[in-house]
């Protein structure tokens, strides 16, 4: 199955926060975000969720992009700067791979290439593929 559309189709967090999926490949992939009003805080800077939310997206991307049903185990993330606008792109990229865990590191950046954020996550890869009958 193809997961970025399984995502698309189905991540209804991502379709509420506007995210896109920009590319995906083996152990890779790029999401998208515009900023919008839905997506500030209380101060009006981009809400940290929401800069999460782009970076889990990606990371879901990359770690399912074998066709085995990947579920992330522990993910931590640190902010390096605020943002009130703009464009925010998170790009996973696979460090280690075997045939239980997958870890990846996510950069957050904004459209002129600033870092926002880095996110790390771990994936249990489990037994099934996507679109197969559990």
């Amino acid at each position: 199955m193809d997961i970025v559309k399984l995502i698309r189709e189905k991540d209804m967090l991502g379709k509420t926060l506007g995210i896109e999926i920009l590319e995906a490949g083996p152990g890779y992939a790029k999401t998208r975000l515009v900023l919008d009003q839905r997506h500030l805080n209380g101060v009006g800077t981009a809400h940290g969720g929401a800069i999460f939310s782009l970076a889990d997206i990606a990371f879901a991307a990359a770690s399912n992009s074998y066709g085995i049903v990947a579920m992330g185990i522990s993910v931590s993330i640190s902010y390096f700067k605020a943002v009130t606008e703009g464009i925010l792109t998170a790009e996973a990229r696979e460090m280690a791979l075997n045939h239980k865990l997958a870890t990846y590191l996510i950069d957050i950046k904004t459209g002129e290439g600033e870092a926002v954020a880095l996110f790390q996550g771990t994936v249990y890869r489990k037994s099934s593929r996507h679109g197969a009958a559990e």
